[in-house]
């Protein structure tokens, strides 16, 4: 009998064999879907009380909302089809259209509340603000994409700090809350790229001194200190007070679906800023539980992306989305549960604002694009 001989493949001939398959991470787009359907159930819930009493049309802000929402899918799937490295093109165009958009605002800009944080372009309002935060992700991802190997040298990162600087002088104007992101959205993405520890020890000194200095230049952001520490003591500090008892009052279930009291006119403009605590109250403990899990669901598909990017323009890119969306997620609930003084900032894919959103898909579609980049073996 014949002896069957073992034919062994040369390794050259293996790796052709081997498939490079092109990744998409739906499961990202799966998650995004989610927070939005759930945003815009919870936006009626919380809305359409509101509505009714000012507009007779208890769907007024929902169908804005949608409006804005199809604008910004629009633009996600646009982004998914482009390729993300044009963005190099634009970044220092986007700093500069954007910084000088945040100026208009502080001579032309329209009043909503007290606060002058909106453009009227063509009947359209804006919030320059919210586009100042991606553009300073695009400009930080491509400074660093070119830059990466003298970011070690201390003066040279204080350099490129310093692009953000004149960001926390415009909006800090007028929304401190917002420039803090931007500042953090910076901070963080510099951080990642640099091994220089003494650099970020410095930077979180010189923002606690801007921090401070702009609380004394400004004297009722310091008042929002008094009421953050005794909001039982102050008139301003009901909303605090309401959004609070609207937690306490939602227990482990919730009330149910659109039985919350509190959003009956005791927690003034509940589809913005304080919405969460609605959330507490209707669904209760475990709604909130799981609108957390769903959020650290989309940063962990954000961190698995970064981590197998093809390139460093890419990685960092969603590492300044990442940062982003973390930041206004953690400072939106501590206002909410009054761990921090009151702040104007939205809960991401949730709250009513037509630019978040759009702006939030936006960003969603740059990083679906950079997942495109990845390329699985088998």
């Amino acid at each position: 009998m014949a002896e069957k001989k073992t034919v062994v493949m040369p390794k050259e001939h293996k790796e052709r064999l081997r498939l490079k398959v092109q990744y998409f991470d739906y499961s990202l787009l799966l998650i995004v879907i989610l927070l939005f359907a759930f945003g815009m159930v919870m936006l009626y819930s919380t809305s359409a009380y509101t509505a009714t009493i000012k507009y007779d049309n208890p769907m007024v802000y929902l169908r804005k909302q949608a409006i804005a929402s199809a604008l910004g899918f629009v633009a996600m799937f646009f982004m998914i089809k482009l390729d993300y490295h044009i963005l190099l093109k634009f970044s220092w165009l986007l700093y500069v259209v954007s910084f000088l958009l945040c100026v208009a605002v502080i001579f032309v800009g329209t009043s909503l509340n007290n606060s002058s944080r909106w453009l009227n372009i063509c009947g359209v309002s804006v919030q320059p603000s919210e586009i100042a935060k991606v553009a300073i992700i695009i400009f930080y991802a491509t400074l660093i994409s070119k830059t990466s190997k003298s970011l070690g040298n201390f003066k040279k990162l204080f350099y490129a700090f310093a692009f953000s600087l004149p960001f926390l002088a415009v909006i800090g104007y007028n929304n401190l809350s917002t420039a803090i992101i931007i500042m953090g959205i910076a901070f963080v993405m510099l951080f990642v790229a640099s091994s220089q520890k003494k650099f970020f020890i410095f930077s979180v000194m010189l923002l606690g001194f801007l921090f401070i200095l702009l609380l004394l230049l400004q004297g009722y952001r310091s008042d929002r200190i008094a009421v953050w520490l005794n909001p039982e003591k102050y008139d301003t500090g009901f909303q605090t007070l309401q959004g609070l008892y609207a937690i306490g009052s939602g227990g482990l279930i919730g009330k149910g679906l659109g039985a919350s009291m509190q959003k009956l006119g005791f927690v003034p403009e509940a589809q913005n800023d304080m919405i969460f605590s609605i959330i507490c109250e209707e669904l209760g403990l475990v709604g909130a539980v799981a609108l957390i899990v769903l959020y650290l669901l989309l940063i962990w598909r954000f961190m698995v992306i970064a981590m197998n990017a093809k390139d460093l323009f890419g990685s960092f890119l969603v590492i300044g989305i990442m940062t982003h969306i973390i930041l206004q997620v953690i400072l939106n609930i501590a206002v909410v549960t009054n761990t921090i003084p009151n702040t104007g900032i939205t809960l991401p894919f949730i709250s009513y604002g037509g630019t978040s959103i759009s702006i939030l898909l936006g960003e969603i579609g740059i990083v679906l694009s950079v997942s495109k980049g990845i390329t699985l073996e088998s």
